[in-house]
């Protein structure tokens, strides 16, 4: 439904984007991932490390990143160097290289975390066989940058 350019409300209204950017935001530089990376040290924020981390490396999709299980980056003790994931938006399997500052924090967070090859990378605090919501992961990304 439109308005009239004759009613004076209409008039003293702003756009709703009004002053806001728009469009996508712009990518980390490498002195920020680092700036980052040392704040959740510092904080000793080790499941959001490994969070951040996996996201850097792998430019996955939010959706497919906190739905990942362990047995998909790890195999004979250690974190894989590189993974497959298939994603949900295009169902195309994606290959990944996990480099090794990602390596480390991915393995100190399942170090704390413990758990089967079957259970999720980062569950829901609420419900340990549900994953953190997308809704909570964009909260981080969100603090983070």
């Amino acid at each position: 439904m439109g308005h009239s350019e004759h009613d004076p409300a209409f008039r003293d209204r702003r756009p709703w984007n009004a002053g806001r950017k728009l469009g996508a935001k712009r990518a980390l530089r490498p002195q920020q991932v680092w700036a980052i990376r040392f704040w959740l040290d510092r904080e000793r924020r080790v499941r959001d490390r490994a969070l951040f981390d996996l996201a850097i490396d792998s430019k996955l999709r939010g959706c497919n990143i906190v739905k990942l299980r362990i047995g998909e980056l790890v195999s004979g003790g250690q974190v894989r160097s590189r993974a497959i994931v298939v994603q949900r938006k295009t169902g195309r399997a994606v290959q990944f290289e996990l480099l090794e500052p990602a390596r480390t924090s991915l393995w100190a967070w399942l170090q704390c975390r413990g758990g089967a090859l079957d259970d999720l990378v980062f569950p829901s605090r609420a419900d340990q066989a549900a994953h953190i919501s997308t809704r909570q992961y964009a909260r981080l990304v969100n603090e983070l940058t």
